[in-house]
């Protein structure tokens, strides 16, 4: 055995030492057990060493560690990942709410590369793609037999390069091919329905009435800066109630969430985490950062669809449980899990682990698991009354016309979109096509209304 092969499986011995080693204290036999894992994943690697078909070069051997770790991971959830030090160092910047790429978020469903959002703004929206959309080719290679990690290495690169995706849209019955050119992304989590003439958004939907629409697109470190000016900003101009769109939100920090629910709650509990070997971690609001009070001046609708995760959830859920606003939609998605980003290799690569799972402020459960049933309790669901079921087919030509009214065609072009039509089926039975019509935010007008003449009533 070669001086550089034995210190590959010697380094490797000695990290897998060094980690049982620093593991909380366990029972003699539960650390023979251990050892004798250590000992059968070095076994493996010394036969790849020795009897494998061709010599692997240093990326090679690195990228079997990787791909072994990885494998591993996703069978315990599919959240759980290794973060290599390339990704590492993309991962930081999504965070930062600036990066390089296409900008969409994926996440292995049923098997298959699914994209959970794609960014406003981003390559990918303006070029079509949307949520939901299951990715079968990048730039002509099945997907099939790609790791995530290995789809995200083929889909990013260089700013002003383009790569090509073929997807299926839901509710389509033939894939697509859409080129997209990379680009430097820079997240803007706040945002409005439609543009102003000048391009920026406008967050008064209903002015005679004064309601405020905003949409929340992620949940990252700028996120409750940017929500905060824009609810003073909304106060001082009068409005006198507020839907909040999470629509395809996937979620993203902890804090952020919670530093959210506290504009609109003064008190009680917003979160909980619960792990195996730490205590319970507990997230109240205490009135602080209270912007939209007293809460009955300022009725509020939450707008959620099977999109909705994580952060999402945990805001919908806590104003929901206390009463400050009402769930109009379709089921969240149910991503109650806390993800620890522990760092490896002297901070150069990281491992994302579940470490905890989120429990609401009514004790109920948020996360979705492998084996849970539609009847079991988990994720969030629309206030009794005001569920906005969608079928595949209404939710592909409702992620259309969000698009077209988010996309800026040009400068010269009219902020207003052109309608997106859906079909429908006359009483006589015939098909035709009608202007889209997004009920649940018909609902959540249609709500705010009624609760804002109540309150100038009494």
């Amino acid at each position: 055995m070669s001086r550089w092969n034995l210190a590959w499986l010697v380094g490797i011995i000695g990290v897998s030492l060094l980690g049982l080693a620093v593991s909380r204290s366990a029972p003699l036999r539960s650390k023979d057990k251990d050892y004798e894992l250590v000992e059968l994943v070095v076994q493996v690697l010394g036969e790849v060493e020795h009897n494998y078909v061709r010599e692997l070069d240093d990326d090679a051997k690195r990228k079997l560690i990787e791909d072994m770790i990885n494998g591993g991971l996703m069978r315990l959830d599919e959240h759980s990942n290794y973060i290599n030090p390339r990704r590492y160092k993309q991962f930081n910047r999504e965070t930062k709410a600036k990066f390089t790429g296409v900008g969409i978020q994926i996440n292995p469903e049923n098997g298959l590369l699914t994209v959970h959002m794609p960014l406003v703004g981003s390559p990918a929206y303006e070029a079509g793609i949307l949520a939901g959309d299951i990715i079968l080719k990048i730039d002509g290679r099945s997907t099939e037999t790609l790791t995530q990690d290995e789809a995200v290495d083929l889909i990013q690169g260089e700013a002003g390069k383009a790569v090509t995706l073929s997807v299926l849209h839901e509710g389509a019955k033939e894939p697509v091919d859409i080129s997209i050119t990379r680009a430097e992304i820079k997240v803007q989590s706040v945002v409005g329905d439609v543009r102003t003439p000048d391009k920026q958004w406008d967050f008064m939907m209903d002015k005679e009435n004064k309601i405020a629409y905003i949409r929340l697109l992620g949940f990252n470190e700028a996120t409750a800066k940017e929500l905060g000016r824009t609810l003073t900003e909304l106060k001082k101009e009068g409005i006198h109630g507020l839907i909040l769109d999470v629509r395809t939100n996937g979620g993203g920090l902890l804090r952020s969430a919670v530093e959210i629910s506290r504009m609109f709650l003064t008190e009680g509990r917003i979160v909980s985490t619960k792990g195996r070997e730490k205590e319970e971690e507990v997230y109240d609001a205490d009135g602080k950062g209270a912007i939209l009070v007293p809460a009955k001046d300022f009725p509020m609708a939450i707008l959620i669809n099977k999109f909705s995760a994580s952060a999402s959830e945990i805001v919908a859920a806590a104003l929901q449980d206390h009463g400050r606003a009402v769930l109009i939609g379709e089921r969240s998605y149910g991503k109650g899990s806390v993800q620890n980003v522990i760092r490896l290799e002297d901070g150069k690569s990281a491992l994302k682990l579940t470490t905890a799972s989120y429990w609401r402020p009514s004790g109920k459960n948020i996360h979705r698991f492998f084996d849970s049933k539609e009847t079991d309790d988990w994720g969030v669901k629309p206030n009794p009354g005001f569920e906005v079921p969608m079928k595949p087919e209404e939710r592909l030509a409702y992620l259309q016309y969000r698009r077209n009214r988010d996309v800026v065609h040009g400068k010269d072009s009219d902020p207003q979109p052109s309608p997106v039509k859906t079909e429908a089926v006359k009483k006589d039975g015939e098909k035709e096509k009608k202007p889209f019509e997004d009920r649940a935010l018909a609902k959540a007008l249609e709500y705010i209304r009624k609760e804002i003449k109540k309150v100038e009533g009494g």
